[in-house]
């Protein structure tokens, strides 16, 4: 599996609340820490770059209605022959408005739920 392809498939567990893979897929991230992000709505990932053992991502979700965007450059480590992942580094990212709603709606973020 390459770092691009670990990264995605947490993303996807963070979709499901797959808690148990995220730990598994971790140096680190514990049950306890993880189970507070429940609230969180997954809408969708953009991989902006993936290098040797570092992926940059955006990941949009909805919280308590609003919209946003977690913008993460993770890097990924072999623990035990696994790859895993080891840390990440955020960005202060915001949706742009002539992006792609997240939403899914297709129309342009300025012209759907920025307008909320």
């Amino acid at each position: 599996m390459t770092p691009k392809e670990l990264m995605i498939s947490r993303y996807e567990a963070f979709v499901k609340k797959d808690w148990e893979y995220i730990v598994k897929t971790s140096t680190h991230q514990t049950l306890e820490e993880l189970s507070i992000e429940s609230d969180i709505e997954w809408l969708k990932l953009e991989v902006v770059d993936d290098y040797e053992n570092i992926v940059e991502f955006k990941a949009y979700y909805k919280e308590h209605g609003i919209l946003g965007v977690l913008h993460e450059k993770s890097l990924f480590i072999k623990e035990d022959g696994q790859l895993k992942y080891a840390s990440g580094e955020l960005f202060q990212s915001k949706i742009q408005r002539n992006e792609t709603c997240p939403c899914g709606s297709g129309k342009k973020f300025k012209k759907c739920c920025m307008k909320v």
